[in-house]
């Protein structure tokens, strides 16, 4: 059973190249500080009792498995980001900016072209009809996910399960989204 110091110093040993295997990965020095953090942390909650001999593979599992997490988040938000884009009305610059306000049949910049207006409102009629359509598990982690922004620890803890079935769960959701809005002519 590894002693804290020995998981201290194994952790500064190998901080640096993790690092650099992340940043190499993920090509964002930011992103890459926050998964190797966030292995680190994984590392010393769930594996700290572990010999210390084990750190070595434990850690790279963990690393690698943060790093294709970071993949599937981005993924998923490119997709959502396309999808919500040709909504954005020069809002660019504002990061309070809501896309479904933007889609809401009431907004200002759709009472001067009422087709744009009609089509916003039929767009978000087809979004949230999928999304209502989906399994309430499903239904219930993407939105958590995606729509709240919370990460996958979070949206377990909520859900009352594991962060394997969180990642199922929005898996499932966003494919089920995507063929659904495809048939209806949306494009992700």
């Amino acid at each position: 059973m590894a002693q804290s110091q020995e998981l201290s110093d194994f952790l500064a040993q190998v901080e640096r190249r993790a690092f650099k295997q992340a940043a190499y990965a993920v090509r964002d020095d930011h992103a890459a500080l926050d998964i190797v953090q966030d292995a680190m942390l994984k590392l010393a909650e769930n594996y700290s009792q572990r010999p210390v001999e084990e750190f070595p593979m434990l850690f790279q599992r963990i690393l690698q498995n943060a790093i294709r997490d970071y993949f599937r988040r981005q993924k998923v938000r490119n997709l959502w980001t396309t999808l919500f884009s040709s909504f954005n009305f020069g809002h660019e610059g504002d990061d309070d900016h809501d896309v479904l306000e933007t889609l809401a049949p009431h907004g200002d910049e759709g009472r001067n072209n009422p087709q744009s207006e009609v089509e916003r409102s039929q767009t978000l009629k087809l979004i949230e009809a999928a999304v209502q359509k989906l399994p309430q598990r499903q239904r219930e982690a993407f939105l958590l996910r995606y729509w709240e922004d919370m990460d996958v620890a979070e949206t377990a803890a909520i859900m009352g399960c594991s962060e394997g079935s969180v990642k199922t769960h929005c898996s499932r959701a966003v494919h089920t989204l995507a063929a659904a809005l495809g048939t209806k002519g949306i494009g992700l």
